[in-house]
């Protein structure tokens, strides 16, 4: 599994997650777990659906890409 997932968009996802659960809190929704989604792939540094498409936001300097 190549790395696609460059450290910016790791931020950026991980902020979109942690959103997504809060809002899921706040208003009592089960539908706030979508944002493990983003927070997972960010962990892993890997997105499916970017690899589908042949995108990557990762640079071939970054630790871990082969």
């Amino acid at each position: 599994m190549t790395r696609n997932i460059g450290s910016t968009e790791k931020i950026v996802r991980v902020i979109l997650g942690i959103t997504i659960l809060a809002f899921g809190l706040l208003y009592n929704s089960w539908l706030g777990l979508i944002g493990l989604i983003p927070i997972i792939t960010a962990s892993i540094s890997y997105c499916p659906l970017w690899s589908l498409f042949g995108i990557s936001t990762s640079k071939k300097s970054e630790p871990g890409n082969y």
